[in-house]
């Protein structure tokens, strides 16, 4: 069928050497492991860590992190090979249109953009709830109607996201010097959080380390995890099924490794530099995060952690106001950077979509000086500053969750294809245990994404569903793809 026919590796990177289409290579293995750093160390440890530890996981939530970082690993071995063997823009979209083709590619891409922009809004969001905190710390309240999780529209979310926009349109190397910078503030506050923290920790607050299961309003109805609702399990919250249920939704804080990979392009070396930059951007990350939540909980108990700001109100709680304001100063540069390299990512695979005209191929411009797809740029910066406004942090983290889950269960097995069909293809980087770890991973997804609340599975399903309307309507009606000889294979 013409909707599932390939485009083949050569072609995709032979349309990267278009002149209207070309992206300026300047990031070296350094530049994409603190992209990774960037964009991973974000909400997931400044803002979700409170709420999980809260409602879900007790001060198990260091063991949710861990779930959470093996699934992340499987996923991002595989992602490695891919990024490595295949150096175009575009992330798991090009990687499907390689081996599944071009409908499961355009869902991937849909998906992508369901992942990227919302959670860049997401993140924005927390941004704007830590600024509340440092200025209500400085004597300094703002309304209600403009900040905050109940505010008629966010402002400082929107206003953070369309400064950003104009720094991702000056150029790659420019948000990388200025990502450098902001990541070196952010690594220096949770090295402060583990240090500091570990004076004021409270054994008592360990105990128990897995609170006993028991159902709780909010795991009930459309609410309660998938898992639980198919098996006929009653609704819980914490005990072992908390734990894997706060690892479903603490997953957002490692949503980030696989955004290295749509810098594929902009890459001096990325045969030799994506692999190192995924790979180590992850296990740094990791590592910290069990680190920070161990001693959070340990610091305050998990009843009485902050939604908005659990790392500065911890230390608020034990009466020190001065690493409160360094923290909330470092959670605002930390954030930062996620919204932004979310928005990078986000450009690039609508510029790989657009420059298969899956999309208006219009969009698919690059600025003459600066080298960026500009005119995507600024319509996912408008776009996501909107989401920032209007919608509130708790409403779309999960859909950001089973977004990602679905791209890694594609690409997983995607490596497995491309195994088979194109054994020829250099791989400088090669994914061990070949199936094994691919299997494991589509496994360890599917899990986590079964855990996830029933009301997110149907939110997903009617995104995709108005995906397969948009490729019907207008993506396989321009198809370049469909109007040039392709690899069949």
């Amino acid at each position: 069928m013409e909707v599932f026919r390939v485009k083949s590796i050569e072609q995709s990177i032979q349309d990267t050497e278009e002149p209207e289409h070309r992206l300026r290579k300047d990031l070296s293995a350094l530049d994409l492991t603190v992209f990774g750093i960037g964009v991973i160390i974000g909400t997931g440890i400044f803002v979700l860590t409170g709420r999980v530890a809260r409602d879900l996981a007790g001060p198990a939530v260091a063991l949710s992190f861990v779930a959470a970082g093996i699934v992340c690993a499987l996923a991002a071995l595989c992602y490695a090979e891919f990024a490595s063997t295949v150096p175009v823009a575009g992330s798991a979209y090009t990687f499907a249109f390689a081996t599944l083709g071009e409908f499961p590619a355009w869902i991937i891409g849909w998906d992508l953009t369901l992942e990227l922009m919302l959670a860049a809004a997401v993140v924005a969001v927390g941004w704007s709830g830590y600024l509340t905190s440092l200025l209500s710390s400085m004597g300094i309240t703002l309304p209600a109607a403009i900040a905050g999780e109940g505010a008629t529209f966010n402002l400082p979310a929107a206003l953070i996201v369309l400064l950003l926009t104009v720094i991702l349109v000056s150029g790659v190397k420019l948000s990388s010097r200025f990502n450098l910078v902001i990541v070196t503030v952010k690594l220096a506050v949770v090295l402060l959080v583990i240090v500091a923290g570990l004076f004021f920790i409270n054994a008592v607050n360990y105990s128990p380390f897995i609170p006993p299961s028991k159902p709780t309003p909010a795991v009930e109805g459309l609410a309660a995890p998938l898992i639980q609702v198919l098996f006929g399990i009653s609704p819980v919250a914490f005990g072992v099924l908390g734990i894997f249920s706060a690892a479903a939704i603490v997953f957002f804080a490692y949503i980030g490794f696989d955004v290295v990979a749509t810098a594929a392009e902009e890459t001096r070396n990325p045969r030799r530099d994506l692999p190192i930059g995924i790979i180590a951007s992850l296990v740094i990350c990791t590592i910290l995060y069990v680190a920070v939540s161990l001693v959070v909980v340990g610091m305050q108990p998990y009843s009485q952690l902050s939604e908005a700001a659990p790392l500065a109100d911890a230390f608020k709680a034990v009466g020190q106001t001065w690493a409160a304001t360094l923290i909330s100063i470092g959670a605002l540069a930390g954030l930062t950077t996620v919204v932004m390299i979310l928005m990078m990512g986000q450009s690039r695979v609508m510029f790989a979509m657009s420059r298969d005209h899956l999309l208006p191929a219009g969009l698919a411009k690059v600025h003459p000086k600066f080298g960026t797809p500009y005119r995507i740029t600024i319509m996912v910066g408008v776009i996501v500053a909107i989401l920032a406004g209007l919608v509130p942090l708790s409403t779309i983290a999960e859909l950001v969750n089973i977004g990602t889950l679905f791209a890694f269960v594609i690409v997983s097995i995607a490596v497995v294809i491309l195994r088979r069909t194109r054994p020829d293809l250099p791989r400088s980087f090669r994914t061990p245990l070949v199936p094994l770890v691919p299997i494991l991973s589509v496994l360890a997804c599917l899990y986590l994404m079964l855990n996830l609340p029933v009301e997110t599975w149907v939110r997903f399903v009617v995104w995709m569903i108005v995906g397969v309307v948009v490729y019907v309507t207008y993506g396989y009606r321009h198809s370049r793809v469909s109007r040039r000889p392709l690899d069949s294979r």
